[in-house]
């Protein structure tokens, strides 16, 4: 009584693997925590990066008007799963003395001698939009929700591994305990040589 009070010693029913279950469950909780850190650091990284990279090709990027000449067609998407889109050839000026000719994406209602919005790059040729503010967001929300789901995952495969082989122990501990005190406690007689004998 005077050490519960007192707050020494440990619990007399608390055993070892209670201990390291604790312990595991107390990692699991800083796994998590250190997740969250890790996940809105590589988020604010992929931010700024991607910021940084956006204004730079910002800088490499021009519209021109340029005039369709030629009826539009489908054209499959960029990746296996993305929807086909509209595309029609179309000619522009830029610089000022170059004439281009290319296939460009188009809205699906777009006919021949139409004029439409086109990025090119410096050279004049046909070029995709820079990465606009909901791009890049996010694509930083992807890299930080991605670490964040790997460090926890991670962490939870390896806790749960060691639980198991605590709970495993323990119930090898508790059996070879129990084949001990079973016998004594229920007054059954123990098995071995002459168990039974009359």
């Amino acid at each position: 009584m005077y050490r519960r009070i007192k707050g020494t010693g440990g619990n007399p029913l608390r055993r070892e693997a209670d201990r390291t279950r604790t312990r595991m469950h107390a990692a699991f909780a800083l796994t998590c925590l250190l997740a969250v850190i890790a996940g809105a650091a590589l988020g604010r990284a992929a931010w700024t990066d991607g910021r940084r990279a956006a204004e730079d090709t910002a800088r490499h990027r021009h519209t021109v008007t340029a005039t369709t000449v030629g009826g539009t067609t489908y054209r499959a998407g960029d990746r296996p799963s993305g929807p086909p889109f509209t595309v029609a050839t179309a000619t522009w000026s830029y610089p000022a003395h170059r004439t281009h000719t290319a296939p460009v994406r188009v809205p699906a209602a777009t006919r021949s001698g139409d004029t439409i919005r086109v990025w090119v790059d410096d050279d004049g040729r046909a070029a995709d939009a820079p990465p606009d503010q909901a791009h890049i967001a996010l694509n930083a929300a992807a890299a930080g929700a991605g670490a964040l789901t790997g460090i926890v995952l991670v962490g939870g495969a390896l806790v749960t591994v060691r639980l198991r082989i605590v709970d495993a122990r323990s119930a090898r501990a508790w059996a070879s305990e129990w084949a001990g005190i079973e016998p004594l406690w229920s007054g059954r007689p123990r098995p071995g040589p002459g168990a039974g004998d009359d």
